[in-house]
């Protein structure tokens, strides 16, 4: 008897799901804390500068009766931020948009959008982890005072954290709504909380402004909110256990206050405060070739060293073989 099966006809084919599914992708973290921007700028130009008055000395001493008192210098110190192009883009063929089963221009879109926010976040982290207040971990057996005196066990500890609120506080540094603002890798995260311990850490949904809690926040400990980002920033090799360069990774976590962060952006040919989507000239003969992008003019600069603290630290889960 014959029977007609799957080696007889062509008819049989692989299905394709036509929702198209992107990379794993972390939040956008970073511009949060950029609470410093121009209010009052002049003009367009190739930077912004912000400038910032010293406080004069505490007159402590009495004043004579018969005597004028004598006036002080007033000082001021200023900080450009440097308007910079950030960009990239994508261009797709007539073809691969006439045949293809998923609508590549809006795949294009979303891969392009995301990319602007990824690519501007990662420059905000390097600005901030170049930070001159750093602590080192504190969980081993010794103190290290530098990034290469780090040992694989010298992960981030509870008064690490204390030490940096501490530090905080004693130079002015505002805080965000009663608490400072922390940015942590998830593996020093895992180091933290396990120290810790859950109960010393407060749910994000229990704070007295549940409203407004910040993307990708876990919770808060002494007096600091932390965001868990992977984009925290990693010194890769950084340490090998005996005071030299290795393959030990340090790991940065940032801890900060109000104006630790400027930002400033061009205001003309539609630039704003954060990247635009910029669809290219079809300048081929066929008009077969669509470019899409991002397009950005801006920059950010720390404000205020005062209020910025970072702790650079091992994580026992980490690329941690010195």
């Amino acid at each position: 008897m014959a029977i007609t099966s799957l080696s007889n006809l062509s008819t049989d084919q692989v299905a394709f799901d036509r929702i198209a599914y992107f990379a794993l992708r972390s939040e956008l973290l970073f511009d949060a804390v950029a609470d410093v921007m121009p209010v009052a700028q002049a003009m367009p130009g190739t930077g912004v500068t912000f400038t910032i008055f010293n406080d004069i000395a505490a007159a402590t001493s009495p004043l004579s009766e018969a005597t004028d008192v004598t006036p002080v210098v007033m000082s001021d110190s200023q900080l450009t931020v440097t308007l910079v192009e950030y960009g990239n883009a994508v261009s797709t063929t007539a073809k691969l948009r006439g045949t293809s089963f998923l609508d590549v221009d809006a795949a294009a879109a979303n891969i392009v959008g995301y990319n602007a926010g990824i690519s501007v976040d990662s420059v905000i982290g390097s600005v901030l982890a170049g930070g001159t207040n750093v602590i080192y971990g504190g969980g081993g057996a010794s103190t290290p005072s530098t990034r290469v005196g780090l040992a694989v066990d010298d992960i981030i500890t509870a008064n690490d954290i204390r030490k940096t609120v501490a530090a905080l506080r004693k130079a002015n540094a505002v805080s965000f709504n009663g608490m400072y603002m922390g940015y942590v890798h998830p593996d020093v995260s895992y180091d933290l909380r396990r120290e810790t311990g859950v109960a010393s850490w407060r749910d994000p949904h229990v704070y007295s402004d549940p409203a407004n809690i910040y993307m990708g926040e876990i919770g808060a400990f002494e007096g600091v909110r932390f965001i868990e980002t992977p984009r925290g920033e990693i010194f890769s090799n950084a340490f090998n256990g005996t005071g030299s360069p290795g393959t030990g990774d340090a790991y940065s976590t940032l801890i900060m206050g109000r104006q630790a962060l400027a930002k400033a952006h061009s205001v003309v040919d539609g630039n704003g405060p954060f990247p635009r989507v910029v669809r290219g000239p079809v300048t081929d003969v066929l008009y077969r070739f669509q470019p899409i992008g991002w397009y950005w003019l801006g920059g950010y600069a720390r404000f205020r060293e005062a209020s910025l603290r970072r702790i650079e630290s091992a994580s026992s889960i980490g690329d941690n073989n010195a």
